[in-house]
């Protein structure tokens, strides 16, 4: 019987190299060869609106100045408008305000009266008039005769003012109609009051040239016509 003879086993080499990195050898690029080494992508930055024009900004200052000056110009004159718009609607009350006390003051004093203040009386109210009133008053006699009048009555009459109104104003005569009522109270000498009586007057009130005012004339009773 044989024996079966078996191949011998193949050692492996185990490769030996020195410790640390493995060196690559450059491999020699071939003849006539030529290589770009890539150079790094530059960012490209996005293209925008040209820059803006800076503006001239002592003239924007000058321009500001200007508009801020003729507004307050502006503003001013406005005021001044309305100032003098208000002084001209006070002085227009305060003259038909005068008108009216004028006529009311006017009636009181004629109808206003003691025994020991009857010339003062009659001379305070003839003093106030102008116009055909006091043409009226001064002729013939007519203070006096009124003196002696309110003398025989042996009392004194009291007027007071219900109310006065401005009815309308002449311009071109400087003349004012005003209705005025009041209501007369006559008293004896025993202090004995009559019924006191209404009277309902239309007085006109003149203004001269110095802005004075009097009784021009006036219509009883009733307020004429």
């Amino acid at each position: 019987m044989q024996e079966s003879v078996q191949p011998p086993k193949r050692v492996r080499r185990r490769a030996s190299r020195a410790a640390g990195p493995a060196k690559i050898e450059a491999v020699p690029a071939p003849t006539g060869v030529s290589i770009e080494v890539p150079q790094p992508v530059r960012r490209v930055s996005p293209v925008g609106p040209p820059p803006r024009r800076q503006p001239n900004r002592r003239l924007v200052a000058i321009a500001s100045i200007a508009v801020a000056f003729v507004a307050v110009v502006a503003l001013v004159a406005a005021v001044m408008v309305m100032l003098d718009q208000q002084r001209g609607i006070e002085a227009k009350q305060d003259r038909e305000r005068r008108f009216v006390d004028t006529a009311a003051q006017s009636v009181v004093n004629m109808f206003s009266y003691t025994q020991n203040t009857i010339d003062e009386s009659v001379n305070r109210f003839v003093d106030g008039t102008s116009g055909p009133l006091r043409a009226m008053m001064t002729q013939d006699g007519n203070v006096e005769n009124l003196k002696l009048l309110f003398r025989d009555t042996n009392a004194s009459s009291e007027a007071v003012v219900n109310g006065a109104a401005l009815e309308k104003i002449d311009e071109i005569a400087d003349n004012a109609a005003v209705l005025v009522s009041v209501r007369v109270t006559v008293t004896d000498l025993d202090g004995n009051n009559a019924p006191s009586e209404p009277y309902r007057m239309r007085v006109i009130v003149h203004e001269d040239d110095n802005g004075h005012m009097t009784a021009y004339d006036l219509k009883y009773p009733d307020g004429g016509n």
